[in-house]
């Protein structure tokens, strides 16, 4: 990637509903250069969807929870029944005392629970260590312009 790539994607994580015209005049191009280059980073999978930010408290969401599953086996083929939790948002396979690391958010923390139930009933999890988020200092999208 270059840096008229790197101002592309920075600009779109800014903001993508704006035009090619308006993009390509950010960063010198034409709105058809700029339209090109943006459907060759998709292709490249730079782009992997272009989307909204929501919050998730506007949509009753206000419990957020990290949780690090502990299971007595290996757990990176389970992304499935992660995923198959709709409170679960990400997912991650983790070195250290955990096996997988989740992010869920629920209305409650009754919910929370239920979701912690659901979990213990995938095959291999032998236990969860939930952490709830008091407060979001922030939350940002990976910086392009970084390597």
């Amino acid at each position: 990637m270059d840096r008229i790539d790197r101002a592309l994607v920075s600009e779109l994580q800014r903001d993508a509903t704006q035009s090619y015209a308006a993009l390509g005049q950010i960063v010198g191009l034409s709105a058809g250069a700029a339209h090109e280059r943006v459907r060759k980073l998709r292709e490249r999978g730079v782009i992997r969807a272009t989307t909204i930010d929501v919050d998730p408290s506007a949509l009753g969401r206000h419990v957020l929870a990290y949780v690090m599953v502990e299971a007595g086996a290996w757990m990176g083929d389970s992304g499935r029944a992660l995923a198959a939790l709709p409170e679960i948002q990400e997912a991650h396979v983790i070195a250290g005392a955990a096996s997988v690391l989740v992010k869920v958010r629920t209305a409650t923390t009754q919910a929370l629970q239920d979701v912690l139930r659901r979990i213990y009933d995938i095959p291999g999890v032998s236990g969860t260590q939930a952490i709830v988020v008091l407060e979001t200092f922030f939350e940002r999208p990976v910086d392009p312009g970084r390597e």
